[in-house]
């Protein structure tokens, strides 16, 4: 398990324009055209199981009174826009600083380490906005991105996120609460690999949604270079136990990434299919009930 979460944490070292030499490099990088990548359209043969807890769940009820994630989500009218809400909550709750580590996943913990001045990586960022989607009856999982070249480089191969399943859209969008950003094509929302094929075949038709100054542009131009290998977590669940196991998507023709920036990966699992990668979770009503929880909150 500490092995896996190694390889998670050291994600989101993202300084990376912290010297001057460093930001050239990524510009010049950015600047590069980057193809849209191919993947195959049919399931595995073999298929792999994700797992997802109900927002019925102790922790999560916990979770959603605790922190009155409804009244976060006040006046959201599609789950669309509870994502955009709930991304803008975690937001405005953390403060980023990509050489700090809390050596936790728990969405409790790092709330409460934030209330006490402590900034976090963007690991981070994605494990609260997960866990409060979930929480909420969207299912979420994070998101890993990986450069083509994150097995050699040292540091900044890539980034942490979330993806949302949009129950009144039946997709798959990508969320990135570090910078309160979902992507959108045509103004409708996208999930990763959606917004690599965009950024290669159509870029003029991606905006953003943000409740923040960001710009379109740069985050695009900055992010881009990080669209070649997805992974995410195959149990999702929350309140137990888990098994440390991670499935990633490869382009075709891409070698496995058995490394992440010099650390080997464990627990990885390797498919060539949206179709297995985007597989549709099992869903589940809200709590209706209010949650019985002590102040210390919980831990997953």
């Amino acid at each position: 398990m500490r092995k896996f979460i190694y390889t998670i944490v050291a994600l989101c070292f993202l300084s990376f324009a912290s010297t001057p030499a460093q930001a050239q490099f990524f510009a010049a990088l950015a600047e590069q055209p980057e193809p849209a990548l191919e993947f195959e359209d049919a399931p595995d043969a073999a298929g792999y199981t994700f797992q997802y807890s109900p927002p019925s769940t102790d922790y999560l009820v916990r979770f959603r009174e605790m922190y009155g994630l409804d009244e976060a989500m006040q006046g959201a009218n599609t789950d669309l826009e509870r994502v955009q809400a709930l991304s803008k909550w975690v937001h405005n709750r953390l403060e980023h600083d990509g050489r700090q580590d809390l050596k936790t996943r728990d969405a409790f913990a790092i709330l409460r380490a934030a209330m006490l001045g402590k900034s976090v990586q963007c690991v981070e960022f994605g494990a609260v906005l997960t866990t409060a989607l979930n929480a909420v009856g969207i299912p979420a999982r994070p998101l890993y991105l990986k450069a083509h070249n994150a097995d050699t480089r040292s540091s900044a191969g890539g980034h942490a996120l979330t993806e949302a399943w949009l129950p009144d859209q039946s997709k798959w969008i990508m969320v990135d609460s570090q910078f309160d950003i979902v992507p959108l094509l045509a103004g409708q929302p996208v999930n990763a690999v959606e917004l690599q094929q965009a950024l290669a075949t159509n870029p003029k038709s991606l905006s953003i949604s943000t409740s923040t100054e960001a710009n379109s542009k740069s985050y695009f131009r900055w992010i881009r270079p990080y669209l070649y290998y997805f992974d995410t977590v195959l149990d999702n669940r929350f309140g137990m136990k888990t098994v440390p196991t991670g499935l990633m998507l490869l382009p075709e023709g891409a070698k496995k990434l058995l490394s992440f920036q010099q650390h080997k990966l464990s627990g990885m699992r390797y498919t060539h299919s949206l179709a297995t990668f985007y597989a549709p979770p099992t869903t589940a009503p809200l709590p209706a009930a209010k949650a019985d929880y002590s102040a210390n909150g919980g831990g997953q």
